[in-house]
């Protein structure tokens, strides 16, 4: 009885599957956090230097 669910056990893939798309899953969420704040601090410090010119443009 022990080795019928061992071989099962050993076939059924399941789980292993499971565990792969939640560890690719957390992965692509943690890359696209990553970018967000990559492209969030490079909006931000493009349109504080889009200001200042335009500011120092409108001063002259």
């Amino acid at each position: 009885m022990l080795k019928l669910y061992s071989k099962k056990f050993r076939k059924d893939a399941e789980g292993a599957v499971t565990v792969d798309w939640v560890v690719l899953t957390a992965a692509v969420v943690g890359l696209a956090v990553v970018a967000y704040v990559g492209i969030k601090s490079n909006t931000t410090a493009l349109a504080e230097n889009t200001s200042t010119v335009i500011a120092s443009e409108i001063g002259n």
